[in-house]
């Protein structure tokens, strides 16, 4: 039951967060030339996304983009919510595929209300820029990490217990 309510508390602080921070990007964004802090090494810059991560898919007509993105990526998230529900799994993997569903639910929002995806942070590293992306993004970034780590590792713990 304490992973029931820490699923669900995640997803809801998540998604919230990236809802809210998108309405105020909305709000105190949009038709400005944006702002830059810390020497320009972080930028809040508005953005409406048609396209998936890095705008891929920008391209597709609408009809295209609304199966791939809204319909297929809602069965996804539907199959990744009834594993996190059903599925036994240690904790990383846990908090991972949550991170995962909470980010793609609260860029799905965006799509199904909208049908694009607000953008508003980027990060430019001197060297290297990031394309423009939101807390969702972030969140999906970390859960895919945290899920990466913990396969990698649990692989490992296999091999050595081969040996």
């Amino acid at each position: 039951m304490v992973r029931f309510w820490t699923v669900i508390s995640l997803l809801f602080l998540i998604v919230s967060c990236d809802q809210a921070t998108k309405v105020v990007a909305r709000e105190h964004l949009a038709n400005t030339d944006g702002h830059s802090f810390l020497g320009g090494f972080l930028s809040l810059q508005f953005a409406e996304n048609p396209g998936a991560f890095l705008s891929m898919g920008a391209n597709f007509d609408e009809t295209t983009r609304f199966w791939i993105f809204t319909v297929v990526v809602g069965i996804v998230l539907t199959i990744a919510g009834y594993m996190l529900i059903k599925k036994p799994m240690d904790w990383i993997t846990t908090i991972g595929l949550t991170l995962l569903i909470g980010g793609g639910i609260g860029n799905l929002i965006d799509r199904a209300m909208k049908g694009t995806v607000t953008d508003f942070l980027l990060i430019d590293f001197g060297f290297a820029r990031t394309g423009i992306f939101n807390v969702a993004d972030m969140v999906i970034m970390v859960g895919f990490g945290l899920l990466l780590i913990d396969s990698i590792t649990s692989k490992n713990e296999k091999d050595t217990a081969a040996l």
